[in-house]
């Protein structure tokens, strides 16, 4: 198990804090691992600093692809992603 830390901005930070929101789409320049820590610091970007605030989540699943994996690598650059969070 590894303890990974990443920055998150406010309205993000705010969100995850209230449940809202319970994925995160990262660039895929880092080992992870299902059963990591990740630690997300609240960075504010207007004074480029760290608020103190922390947020820590085990990592349950890791879904990695590249632009291309589907086909679509052209669509995708047009049109962007959905990442679409589901509940019952």
């Amino acid at each position: 198990m590894k303890i990974i830390k990443k920055k998150i901005w406010p309205e993000y930070f705010e969100l995850v804090q209230a449940g809202k929101k319970r994925f995160e789409l990262r660039v895929a320049d880092f080992d992870v691992e299902e059963g990591d820590v990740l630690i997300l610091e609240e960075w504010n970007p207007q004074t480029k600093e760290y608020t103190g605030r922390k947020i820590e989540k085990k990592i349950d699943y890791i879904l990695k692809f590249d632009l291309d994996s589907f086909g679509q690598k052209e669509e995708i650059e047009k049109n962007g992603l959905f990442i679409i969070q589901l509940t019952d």
